[in-house]
């Protein structure tokens, strides 16, 4: 399952760089595969303590504050990352909103089964 969840995260992350200009993967299946595991170990990591951490700020703002800390992981694996480049906020705030609808509808499709 943990594969899965994997490959679906790489997906998402394939169809966000044709969608959104400034957000570009240099490479193939493995490098996306790649960039989808460091993003997903700095999000359990970093994320989960930055989430903590806002908690109240994004029960302010209805949960669309955790768009704006993806958004932060996401650029965060680009510094760490050389075959991802995030050229800005706003380019990585639309790739974390289509990262998120993707796997959301994953997650829920697993479960009407």
């Amino acid at each position: 399952m943990l594969l899965i969840r994997w490959a679906v995260l790489a997906f998402s992350m394939w169809i966000a760089t044709l969608i959104v200009p400034g957000i570009t993967v240099d490479g193939g299946v493995g490098t996306y595969l790649w960039v989808a595991l460091l993003f997903g170990l700095i999000n359990s990591i970093f994320g989960s303590i930055i989430k903590v951490l806002t908690f109240p700020v994004s029960i302010v703002t209805f949960g669309l504050f955790l768009f704006v800390v993806n958004a932060a992981m996401l650029s965060l694996t680009a510094r760490w990352s050389e075959k991802l480049e995030v050229t800005g906020f706003w380019s990585a705030l639309l790739a974390s909103l289509i990262i998120s609808v993707i796997t959301t509808l994953f997650k829920s499709t697993k479960k009407l089964k």
